[in-house]
């Protein structure tokens, strides 16, 4: 017997929609819109039909068409589910939840946190509570997975007012995608996640790396927002704070403009002039410097928190790649790697260079840890974690 469930993943400016049959994983229908809100009249393979969306709602009702359209989804009654990746659920959220009014005020409540993606989550749920109002909706929070890490990890070293009352803290985000590659690393050694120790990178246009114990996080490289930690495709990464305080008093920049700048101009885009890992070391090869002092710092950097994190856990079971970047780019992880082996993290050349589409083995024979490459699926583990909740939410209403 089907059980469908629609996961909608709503972002600043995209929406990603899969829908699954639960009995057993397959996918019915996907597919993305993009660069929602833009001025520029979109592409078939982004709007759909040639068309621009101006905003979300005219983005989420194109989904609604195409999902009429495809014959997958006669009798919206047949849904099972709806799972809704959002961003940010503060403090008050440590894993999914079946979405009422309240869970709904909360997510508003986070919304100083993640602006620009909070309320585009927001909206998908109204979307689909209006549309269909006996469905129920999961919330599946990206900051979910690092709750666990302890108070001496995610305080910072301010004023205890701003805590207290603005909740200003280290909360971590890719957790929908953590959480998956770590049941899957686990699975692939035979073992219980929570048996298992991993340092975990997310490499993709948003990067960041997590330091896993028995199955948890217990650091992160992103801090209150996604700036914090690696350098990524157009965000800054670790940086001096005094560089801001700089910057307002000597050029008169606005927070707008250092908000501009540190998420939207700076990172490889700042350094380059592209984001695109596969063009940056395209022109690294050639002999562009801008190429090769970027993918020496993106490695430098991420090096530089695989050592933190060996001496946050003591002893790993394997290095975790994932994320578009970690997934393919052969290069950046040899340099990642090389330099690590006094640390029983030895990678095989070979082995690296090869392309994988599922969870590989890239160490050499004698490395102490596994280096794996372990492609994610936040869409796939939202539905699993939403079917869940709603499994355990019904036997709770039978009772």
């Amino acid at each position: 017997m089907q059980r469908k469930l629609l996961v909608l993943n709503s972002g600043s400016s995209s929406v990603k929609y899969r829908l699954f049959d639960l009995s057993d994983e397959r996918v019915l229908l996907s597919g993305i819109i993009e660069r929602i809100g833009e001025t520029h009249t979109s592409s078939p393979e982004d709007g759909g039909e040639g068309h621009g969306f101006a905003d979300h709602r005219q983005a989420f009702a194109e989904v609604m068409r195409r999902l009429d359209e495809s014959g997958e989804l006669p009798d919206p009654n047949e849904l099972f589910a709806i799972g809704h990746r959002v961003v940010h659920g503060g403090e008050t959220f440590r894993s999914a939840v079946v979405v009422d009014d309240s869970v709904m005020a909360a997510i508003r409540a986070a919304v100083p946190l993640a602006p620009l993606h909070n309320p585009p989550n927001l909206l998908g749920i109204e979307v689909c509570r209006a549309l269909w109002p006996g469905v129920p909706q999961v919330a599946v929070f990206d900051t979910a997975f690092h709750q666990s890490m302890p108070p001496h990890a995610y305080h910072y070293a301010l004023p205890k007012k701003f805590y207290r009352d603005d909740r200003i803290r280290r909360y971590g985000f890719h957790g929908t995608s953590f959480a998956y590659v770590t049941k899957r690393a686990a699975a692939h050694l035979g073992r219980p996640p929570e048996s298992c120790n991993f340092i975990a990178l997310h490499l993709g246009n948003g990067a960041s790396a997590t330091a896993i114990k028995h199955g948890r996080s217990v650091d992160t490289s992103m801090g209150m927002t996604p700036l914090a930690g690696l350098i990524m495709g157009t965000r800054c990464g670790d940086i001096d704070p005094g560089i801001v305080l700089h910057l307002m008093n000597s050029r008169n920049y606005s927070a707008r403009d250092i908000e501009c700048l540190l998420s939207r101009n700076a990172g490889l885009k700042a350094l380059v002039g592209a984001n695109d890992m596969r063009e940056i070391l395209r022109r690294a090869a050639v002999g562009g410097e801008d190429a090769r002092l970027a993918v020496e710092m993106y490695c430098y950097a991420i090096k530089k928190y695989i050592g933190g994190y060996l001496a946050v856990l003591g002893n790993i079971d394997a290095l975790i790649f994932t994320g578009g970047i970690g997934e393919h780019a052969a290069p950046i992880r040899y340099k990642i790697c090389s330099g690590l082996e006094p640390f029983g993290i030895v990678i095989d050349v070979r082995k690296n260079a090869m392309d994988a589409s599922e969870t590989s083995e890239l160490q050499a024979s004698h490395s102490r840890a596994k280096i794996l490459i372990v492609p994610t699926d936040e869409e796939l583990e939202i539905a699993r974690e939403a079917a869940e909740v709603i499994d355990a939410w019904s036997v709770g209403s039978i009772e």
